[in-house]
Order: structure tokens, then C-alpha cells, then sequence
């Protein structure tokens, strides 16, 4: 029925024992007069998700997360992964050869001075690491007499003999009926924040793909080209991006803008950069340590400091903000067109998680203006729905049955970028998981309704997304809300919403609402929704306030709520907000699925 487009995950014991790569790659180290090597889950540019060819921790591990750090010494080993990951990598890698340790517990470089003998040499990719990244690991080496070696060559590719080639996606201009702004009109905003500096270095592609209003394809379902960009204070900027990925039509597009080189230009470039004693920003999250100590080298002087794009990036403009809700209009009716499908189709017991997440992504599809999925849809029954940030493979795909099942999935649209998730159950609710469900709808409504002064952060509305679940003793792992781009990746700073987000929330961001509560071996349940801050008046107000527009729609389920534990305030905004799903979504549904949604979005406790 269904076409199947889903691409399922190997599971990472399909490709044999890590023993051998790790042997190899330590007899590479040996070779080299090494004590021991860092790998990152990292690409040239600190990107979330990164090309096949970049995944060298995985290769090398087994863990297939999107953030990890493994620290490799003669006689032991470690893998770092933060809260999201803590249950999946034990899934994952063979603790024979490497110790899994909760990163938020024990730094790698805390780990690394501790284990190393006295008078290591470090080995690293001096591409994959920030200068910041290096300059904690010397702090925390200092005493230790430990050192870290930049290597011209990464040791794993010598010996990863079927590695990948290098992404050449296509890249295609943004029209400004999407983008809302101009090329030039950008980049006379951004020459605004260089304060002396004769350039500014652009390391991260999303910035890069902003600034020059362009889209790649290099990454999967982010839809950025890996390139490196110049931005003088004055004068043509240069892109260094190699050739194949820039038809003629589109270089003569960019061409009106901006020079174009090939990446084998950019070390040159620096280095006369710095013949020239120019001063030039980098952003110190995303630029590769092998261009700072370039340019240093040279005579020029790097100042590291925040991306001059991101912020801007952050605070979509009219355009980028409509489309966002037309996005999230459409991708709406696709998820409730499968939730309808869902709750007839589960209880038949043939349906499986890669199956449901097939289904997901086709009903998408035949909307017929899907780009691509945001990201790996989390497709998740039971027990693996407790895993935050859990992949199903064909070797872990449960059928589903009576039970809890969590999808967390998104779509790319050229008009803009979702990010949803819905828990629902199979069969009757218990009482005891209605009672969490309900705990983290109450956070969720928390959020939605926060009104907050200018100038708060995600950090100080983190609290208001938990308080429910601390009050019954319960907590989670992950941040309440992360940004997101237009049509750019789902995950987009600086602005979050966690107990580390430091960023004040201004009028035009995008950021998801998202608490949960993950019992480990039984179930999960996470809530998510995306929101725009916008400017709230208030009669009487002393201070300029914002607050929260919800584009997600999509209903919640109903079985899963305890009408007595919700305040008439929280009721009140469940009703109306599943007023406004079943008036906006209706009217794009067919006959069948307007009746399901009918009963889905009726009143709470009804």
C-alpha cells in the first residue's frame, strides 16, 4: 500500500567486530610514534549530521548517534555521549573495547589525563577540531605532561579502506520569494558586525547557505552545501566550493555576488591573508583549528568569537515566518492522516516500526511538495520509546502492538522546516501512564502559554517544562526546546530553550516545546510542538513582553490524559488549540479522517 522510501539503519553489529579497526588504527598510532588519538563525531565544519565519508566514529565504534567523542590509548579505550544517548550506545559497541561514560559525568579530557601515562602524545585532526575544543583539552592536560600532536592526516581514513567519497550535492539558489531578503542586503548586515576586522570566515555551511541564499544537497535531510566562505570588509566575498556541485546556470547566479574557488584554494588564501598581517573572525563553534593555526602561522591574526550570521539567521523575517505556517499546515494534515491510519492499523497487529514510519513519510509525499524528511524519523514502540533518540534498524524493529508508541519525525519543505512529536497509545491507557502523559502536557502547556519579559532566555523558562514531573520526583534528560531553521536544519541555535540556553528569545525565532519522560525498558512519552516568539501586549505592562505562537497542529491523544489533573486553564488551552487543529486541518482531510479528527480534537474529559 504503501511506497516504501524509509531508509532503515544497519544495525551496527551487521558489520562485524570493531576489534580489528581498532587494532588496526592503533598499530597506525604506533606507527607515528603515538600514545593514543581523539575522534570526534565531527565533519570539517561541527556539523550535527554529517556525510557518509565523515562518519568515522561509527565507523570506528558502532555508535551511530549524532554526538559522541571516543578517546583511543594503547591498552584501553572510551566513548563519550551525552543524557540522549546514554542507553543506545550500551545497544551499540562492544564494551570489550570501549568503556562507555556519560560525557555530562566524566570530560574526555578529564578522562584522558587520568588514563594516559606520563609523557603521551595525543594524536588529533587538527580539521574536526575547534580551536576551543584543543584549548580545554591542553587546560585539562597541562599538569599531566601530556601532549597533543595536529596530525597532517586523519589515521582512521588510512585505514577505513572503503570510506565514501565526498558529497558533491548540487547547489541551487534560494529565490527570494523564500529567502525574503536579498544576498546583498545580508551581507551589508553582516559587514556591519566585523568592528575593525578585515574579514570575517564563515565555517559553518548553514550560515553559509543563508548569507548567500543558497540550498545544497551534501547532507541528508539538511539541505546545506559544505563549502567555506571569505567575507571581506570590503569587496567581492569568495566561496570555496569545488566545482561539480555548481552548474553553469548557477555559477553565473552566484557569480553576480560573490567569487568562487575550489577548497584547495583556501589554505593558500590564508596564508597570504597573513603575509599581509590581516585580522580576520572565525567562528570559535565551528572553525577547524587547521585554518585558525594557519593564518596565525602566517602572520595574520584570527579572532574566534560567535558566528555573526547565526543570530540574524535565528530571527526569521516575514516571508520565512508565513512560510513556516504554511509548512506547518500542510505537514499537519499529513500527520493526522497518518494518526488516523495509525489507530486502526495498530490494533491489527501486523505493523512494525519501519513499517508506521514508512507510512509517516508517504502520507508526506503524496502532498507532493516534500523535499525530504528532516531528519531520521523515530519510529519507536514500548521499551524504545524510553530511548530518546532511538533508530530503529532492521535487526531492532518491533512490531507493534497493545502499548506505547512515540513517532518524532519532520519534513523539509522549500517554504520551511517541521519538527513533531506524538505518543499514543494502543489499546487502553494505565493509570499510571496517564498520569506521566499528563505531567508532561501540563510542562507543554507551560511553555506555550509562558509570557515572559525582553531580554529572558531559554534558560530561565527551562523550569516551567518540568515543574509537574518534579513535583511526582521525575525529570528528563534532554533540553526542553532547540531552534530551528528555514528550510534549513531542524536544529539551529543559538537560541534554546535548556537549562543552558543563554540567548534572549526575541520576536521572529523558531524553537520547539518538547518535554518528556522516558522509563526505562517500559516506555516514553514526549510532546513537541514548534513555536514562533512573537510580541505580547499586555494593558498596563511596564515592560516590552513576548511569548508563543504554536504552528504545530496536530491532535494529542486523548486516551492518554487525566482530565483531573489539568487545571481549567490548561483544559481550556487544550480545547481551543484542538478547535484551531480540527477548523484549519479539516477542510484538507478526506471524509474518513475528518470524522477520526472530529472525535480526536473533541473536549477534554468528554
Amino acid at each position: 500500500m504503501f511506497e516504501a522510501k524509509f531508509q532503515t539503519f544497519a544495525d551496527p553489529a551487521e558489520s562485524g567486530s570493531r576489534g580489528p579497526r581498532l587494532d588496526a588504527l592503533r598499530a597506525r598510532l604506533a606507527g607515528q610514534n603515538l600514545d593514543g588519538f581523539l575522534a570526534p563525531r565531527a565533519d570539517e565544519h561541527q556539523n550535527e549530521y554529517v556525510a557518509k565519508c565523515d562518519e568515522r566514529l561509527a565507523w570506528l565504534t558502532g555508535f551511530s548517534g549524532s554526538a559522541g567523542f571516543a578517546v583511543i590509548l594503547k591498552d584501553e579505550a572510551a566513548i563519550f555521549v551525552d543524557g540522549r544517548y546514554v542507553l543506545q550506545v550500551r545497544d551499540e559497541i562492544d564494551p570489550k573495547l570501549f568503556t562507555p561514560l556519560d560525557i555530562g559525568e566524566t570530560p574526555p579530557s578529564r578522562w584522558l589525563a587520568e588514563h594516559a601515562q606520563a609523557g603521551a602524545r595525543i594524536g588529533y585532526d587538527p580539521w574536526v577540531h575547534t580551536p576551543a575544543q584543543i584549548e580545554r583539552f591542553t587546560k585539562a592536560l597541562g599538569g599531566a605532561n601530556i601532549s597533543l600532536v595536529a596530525l597532517e592526516h586523519n589515521p582512521i581514513d588510512a585505514i577505513w579502506t572503503d570510506r565514501p567519497p565526498p558529497p558533491l550535492g548540487q547547489i541551487s539558489p534560494y529565490p527570494p520569494r523564500y529567502a525574503g531578503a536579498s544576498v546583498n542586503a545580508k551581507l551589508a548586515r553582516i559587514r556591519k558586525t566585523l568592528h575593525g576586522a578585515d574579514a570575517l570566515f564563515l565555517s559553518d555551511p548553514h550560515s553559509i547557505a543563508w548569507a548567500f541564499n543558497i540550498r545544497g544537497a551534501d547532507i541528508a535531510h539538511t539541505p546545506i552545501p559544505l563549502a567555506f566562505a571569505l567575507l571581506p570588509a570590503s569587496g567581492r566575498p569568495t566561496l570555496y566550493v569545488e566545482a561539480e556541485k555548481i552548474s553553469q546556470k548557477t555559477r553565473g547566479a552566484l557569480g553576480k555576488f560573490t567569487d568562487i574557488a575550489p577548497p584547495s584554494q583556501l589554505l593558500p588564501d590564508l596564508r597570504d591573508a597573513g603575509a599581509k598581517a590581516q585580522t580576520i573572525l572565525f567562528d570559535a563553534a565551528t572553525a577547524p583549528m587547521k585554518l585558525v593555526e594557519t593564518l596565525r602561522a602566517a602572520g595574520g591574526e584570527p579572532r574566534l568569537g560567535d558566528d555573526p550570521v547565526a543570530l540574524p539567521k535565528a530571527i526569521k523575517n516575514e516571508t520565512e515566518l508565513a512560510g513556516a505556517r504554511a509548512a506547518h499546515v500542510r505537514d499537519g494534515a499529513a500527520l493526522t492522516r497518518f494518526l488516523a491510519w495509525f489507530e486502526t492499523e495498530a490494533l491489527t497487529g501486523g505493523l512494525t516500526e519501519i513499517a508506521a514510519a514508512q507510512a509517516l513519510e508517504t502520507f508526506r509525499r503524496e502532498g507532493g511538495l516534500l523535499r525530504d524528511i528532516s531528519f531520521p524519523t523515530i519510529s519507536a514502540f514500548g521499551p524504545h520509546a524510553a530511548i530518546p533518540h532511538y533508530r530503529v534498524s532492521d535487526a531492532s524493529n518491533l512490531r507493534i502492538g497493545r502499548g506505547v508508541y512515540l513517532v518524532d519525525s519532520g519534513a523539509q519543505y522549500l517554504d520551511g522546516t517541521t519538527d513533531v512529536t506524538r505518543t499514543v497509545t494502543v489499546g487502553r491507557a494505565s493509570k499510571q501512564l496517564r498520569d506521566h502523559f499528563t505531567r508532561v502536557l501540563k510542562g507543554h502547556i507551560a511553555i506555550a502559554r509562558a509570557v515572559f519579559p525582553r531580554g529572558v532566555s531559554g534558560a530561565q523558562l527551562d523550569g516551567f517544562a518540568r515543574r509537574y514531573l518534579w513535583e511526582a520526583g521525575l525529570d528528563f534528560d534532554h533540553g526542553v526546546g532547540h531552534g530551528v531553521g528555514a528550510y534549513l536544519s531542524v536544529h539551529e541555535g543559538p537560541q534554546r530553550i535548556s537549562k543552558f540556553g543563554s540567548t534572549a528569545l526575541e520576536p521572529g525565532m523558531i524553537l520547539s516545546n518538547e518535554p518528556g519522560y522516558y522509563r526505562a525498558g517500559e516506555y516514553g512519552i514526549r510532546l513537541e510542538n514548534l513555536v514562533i516568539v512573537e510580541p505580547r501586549l499586555i494593558r498596563g505592562a511596564e515592560r516590552e513582553m513576548r511569548g508563543f505562537e504554536t504552528i504545530t497542529l496536530a491532535p494529542f491523544d486523548l486516551k492518554c490524559v487525566e482530565p483531573e489533573l489539568l487545571s481549567a486553564e490548561e483544559a481550556d488551552w487544550l480545547d481551543s488549540y484542538h478547535a484551531r487543529v480540527r477548523k484549519t486541518l479539516s477542510p484538507l482531510l478526506d471524509a474518513k479522517t475528518r470524522r477520526w479528527l472530529k472525535t480526536a480534537t473533541r473536549k477534554v474529559g468528554t
